[in-house]
């Protein structure tokens, strides 16, 4: 039931007139599952601003593009798991920067009571260059193949 909230809410003939389509085609597309507008006491259709932009893709699928209601259906369907997505891919990141921001004040905790103060990029360097010259005498050392 729709439930007064300070939103705009527009009835079936109103959104019909603004779109230039007939109500039955709105009445389709909730029994379709691509509308779901809210119902008043007496089981009127109020269409929210979100129900809008739902039905101007919707129409801009169908009449710009040439799509299907199954192809609506899907892309919609799609879009609504992208969003979710991203959304996720946005907190994930978000936990990443809060663990790397954590982890970096642990670096400069240790090193702050480090013997020997160097930073973790000079580890690093130091652990590849012994690493370099591992490899290169390991190569000097191999026997030499012999030529036919």
């Amino acid at each position: 039931m729709a439930k007064n909230t300070g939103k705009a809410y527009f009835m079936i003939s109103v959104v019909a007139q603004r779109y230039d389509i007939h109500p039955q085609t709105l009445r389709l597309y909730e029994r379709e599952g691509l509308l779901k507008p809210s119902r008043t006491e007496g089981n009127t259709r109020l269409y929210s601003e979100e129900d809008l932009e739902q039905l101007e893709t919707i129409l801009a699928l169908t009449r710009d593009l040439g799509v299907n209601l199954a192809g609506v259906e899907i892309i919609l369907n799609m879009r609504r798991k992208m969003e979710q997505m991203q959304g996720e891919v946005n907190e994930f990141m978000e936990y990443v920067k809060h663990e790397l921001a954590r982890g970096l004040d642990d670096w400069e905790q240790r090193l702050g009571t480090a013997l020997v103060k160097s930073s973790p990029t000079d580890l690093v360097r130091a652990s590849q260059a012994r690493a370099a010259r591992a490899a290169k005498a390991e190569a000097d050392t191999a026997p030499a193949k012999v030529r036919e």
